[in-house]
C-alpha cells in the first residue's frame, strides 16, 4: 500500500523540491493519507489536548462572552456566529450550553456556521452538536462560504496548523527553505532559491544576520484580512484564541506532535500533527491595513480570569464530589496557570469599528 512517504518521495523526484508549506498540506489534509483525514486527534487517547477538552469552563466563558458582545453589538436579530476549526464541537457544545440558559434570546438569534475541512472531524462535530443549537448549524469548508452579515467569529488553535513558509538569509540574501530528498533518498529541509519574503517588516529585514530564519504563514494573514474586511461592511468581532508570540522576530517555529510528545517533522507525514506559534504582532498589523481594531493582546490566563473563571471554578465545586473538585482545580490551572497554557497562549480579539471593545479587552 502506498503512504503518504511514498507519495511525497515520488512528488520530489518528479518535480522537485516542494516548499514547505506545501510539505504542511499535503500532511495534514491530504484526502487519504492526511493527519485530519485519518484520526482524530483530541483528548487523551489522541495526540493533544485543546482547552474545551480540557473543561467546560472555557466554552462556557467564551459563550457568555459572546452573548455580552452580541448586546454591544446592538442585539441584532440575526447574527451569524463562526467557528473555524471546530475540533470535535466540545467547545461549541459548551458555548451553546451556557448562551442557551444565561440569554436565550441571542441563541435564538444566533446561525451557527461551523468551518471544517476534515470529513472525519465534521462528523464528530455534528454529533457532538445534534440537538444543542436552537436551529441546525451549517458545516462549511472556507470562511468565504458563510453569508454575509453580523458575525461573532471563535478561533481556538487554529491559526497555528496553517501551512507556513521559511526562508533563510544565507549571503546577504534571503532563500526559501524547501522539502527535498537527502543523498539516502529520505526527507530532508533543503535551501532553495533567492526568494524575498512578502511579509518582512523592513526594520527586521534591516537587522537580519547569517542563518536567521523568517517563518510566514499566507493563510494566516488571508484570514485576518478575510474577517477585518466583513467587519467594513457588518458591526462583529472575532475572538482567536491560539498559542504564539507578541512580538515579530526571527526563528522557525514548525513541530510535530504525536502521542502527546514531540516527533520529527518530516519522519511521518500524515501520522503526527504539525503546528507553528503564531506571530499575532504580524496578524494585528493585517487586520489594521483591512479596516479592523485589534485591541491588545492577552494572555489566556488574563482572559480568562477577567471573564470570571476562577468564580465559575468555584460555582461548580460547590456542586461537585472531593475528586470532582479536585480535578476542576487541575483543570482551572492548566488553562490559566502560568506555567501550563495561560501564558504561552494569546487572545487576539479584532472589531469592527462600529462596535466597542470587546469584554474582558482594554481599548486601543
Amino acid at each position: 500500500m502506498t503512504t503518504l512517504l511514498d507519495a511525497l518521495k515520488a512528488r520530489i523526484t518528479r518535480e522537485g523540491p516542494m516548499t514547505i508549506a506545501e510539505f504542511m498540506t499535503a500532511a495534514l489534509l491530504d484526502p487519504i493519507h492526511g493527519y485530519y483525514a485519518k484520526q482524530d486527534p483530541f483528548g487523551p487517547q489522541g495526540d493533544f489536548i485543546t482547552a474545551p477538552e480540557v473543561s467546560q469552563m472555557f466554552g462556557e466563558l467564551i459563550g457568555l462572552w459572546a452573548a455580552e458582545t452580541w448586546i454591544a453589538m446592538g442585539a441584532p436579530e440575526s447574527v451569524q456566529v463562526i467557528e473555524l476549526g471546530p475540533g470535535r464541537g466540545t467547545l461549541q457544545a459548551d458555548f451553546q450550553r451556557a448562551i442557551a440558559r444565561a440569554l436565550p434570546p441571542f441563541w435564538q438569534a444566533l446561525n451557527l456556521y461551523m468551518v471544517e475541512a476534515s470529513p472525519t472531524l465534521t462528523t464528530h462535530q455534528q454529533k457532538t452538536l445534534e440537538g444543542k443549537t436552537h436551529a441546525p448549524a451549517t458545516w462549511v469548508s472556507a470562511l468565504a462560504d458563510v453569508p454575509e452579515g453580523p458575525m461573532i467569529l471563535i478561533a481556538n488553535e487554529f491559526l497555528d496548523a496553517l501551512p507556513v513558509h521559511h526562508f533563510e538569509h544565507l549571503g546577504g540574501t534571503w532563500h526559501e527553505r524547501r522539502v527535498g530528498l537527502d543523498v539516502a533518498g529520505a526527507l530532508a529541509f533543503v535551501t532553495g532559491k533567492a526568494n524575498n519574503p512578502a511579509s518582512l517588516p523592513a526594520a527586521l529585514a534591516a537587522s537580519a544576520q547569517e542563518g536567521d530564519i523568517w517563518e510566514e504563514c499566507p493563510a494566516a494573514h488571508e484570514t485576518i484580512a478575510q474577517i477585518a474586511s466583513r467587519f467594513t461592511r457588518h458591526p462583529g468581532t472575532a475572538l482567536l484564541i491560539d498559542y504564539g508570540h507578541a512580538e515579530s522576530g526571527f526563528g522557525e517555529t514548525l513541530q510535530a506532535v504525536r502521542s502527546h510528545e514531540y516527533a520529527e517533522v518530516l519522519a511521518a507525514p500524515g501520522d503526527a500533527d504539525l503546528t507553528t506559534h503564531v506571530d499575532f504582532a504580524a496578524l494585528a498589523t493585517t487586520a489594521h491595513e483591512a479596516g479592523a481594531r485589534a485591541a491588545p493582546l492577552m494572555t489566556q490566563g488574563n482572559f480568562l480570569t477577567a471573564l470570571g473563571i476562577q468564580a465559575r471554578a468555584q460555582a461548580l465545586k460547590q456542586q461537585a464530589d472531593p475528586d470532582t473538585a479536585r480535578k476542576i482545580d487541575i483543570a482551572l490551572d492548566r488553562l490559566i496557570g502560568p506555567d501550563q497554557m495561560g501564558r504561552l497562549f494569546k487572545v487576539l480579539t479584532l472589531h469592527s469599528k462600529t462596535v466597542p471593545t470587546p469584554p474582558g479587552f482594554m481599548a486601543e
